[in-house]
């Protein structure tokens, strides 16, 4: 995998994640912060912890300072949610025009390759996006589709 696959899947996950978020606004309190909707975790608390699991393994990977949890504050509004992550895309951003493919190619001492880590990190949200979409549906906000070829196209189009 190279630095390019990367960036196009981290890209996919930011479109995706706008999606969910987007279809948050204007969901009632008791939806957002609703306890265990799916295992222990409501609508909010998935997000927060997709946030925190990105963030965590952007900062393990870069060996930077001690990673942010923030599945173990309060549950933050929607809006300061949106505004987490947009952070966070920023800090990603400028942490991937380092990243190159020498360094996909390194390994953790159990001899798994970063690239495939970073893999993870989309996929994962991938897991927590379709939970969201499910409550998200169910309450009436659907994101509509997330499918990773509804970016390539929207990519192709000019309009993602």
């Amino acid at each position: 995998m190279q630095i390019g696959d990367i960036r196009y899947l981290f890209g996919y996950d930011r479109w995706a994640t706008r999606r969910i978020l987007a279809a948050c606004a204007g969901l009632g309190g008791n939806t957002w912060a609703a306890p265990n909707a799916i295992g222990e975790r409501g609508l909010g608390g998935i997000l927060i912890h997709q946030l925190g699991a990105h963030q965590r393994w952007r900062h393990g990977l870069s060996d930077s300072s001690e990673p942010p949890r923030p599945e173990k504050g309060p549950l933050p509004s929607i809006e300061a949610l949106t505004e987490s992550w947009e952070q966070e895309w920023r800090d990603l951003d400028a942490w991937l025009e380092r990243v190159d493919d020498a360094f996909l190619a390194r390994t953790d001492e159990v001899g798994v390759p970063f690239w495939q880590m970073l893999a993870h990190v989309v996929n994962h949200g991938t897991q927590h996006r379709a939970e969201a979409a499910a409550l998200l549906t169910d309450a009436g906000h659907s994101p509509g589709d997330l499918d990773m070829i509804d970016f390539a196209e929207e990519l192709a189009r000019g309009t993602a």
